[in-house]
């Protein structure tokens, strides 16, 4: 009986923090001003408008395991002040094709969600 004890309190710990991770992403809710302007915008052009809401969605169901529920990072690199290191257009490639142990999103994500989470994170300055 006491070969089964550590492997089992073991998952039972695992078990609660998993539990844990769930709750406490579903309490967090975006906040009311849930589109922001990017500041990625070309001379002459109207600056895009950013649906935090979606890409938040978008984010924790595909990115989140990854780059944690902060943006702060984990087994991927931290992404809270990605738009200040990449442009739009170099985070869009990344998402779009991976690379530097990041798989590609092509086949995963549509062309309207990659845009949405590109420009989300682009405004991350």
């Amino acid at each position: 009986m006491k070969r089964w004890f550590m492997p089992g309190l073991i998952t039972a710990c695992c078990l609660i923090a998993i539990l844990m991770v769930f709750f406490s992403l579903r309490e967090k809710e975006p906040s009311a001003g849930t589109h922001e302007a990017a500041p990625s915008a070309s001379a002459g052009e109207a600056p895009a408008t950013v649906d935090a809401e979606a890409a938040t969605a978008i984010y924790k169901s595909n990115c989140l395991a990854c780059h944690g529920d902060q943006l702060q990072g984990g087994m991927g690199p931290n992404l809270t002040k990605v738009g200040s290191v990449m442009s739009e257009a170099d985070i869009h490639k990344q998402i779009l094709n991976g690379g530097g142990g990041m798989p590609a999103f092509k086949g995963t994500l549509t062309d309207d969600q990659i845009a949405t989470l590109t420009a989300w994170l682009a405004a991350k300055k």
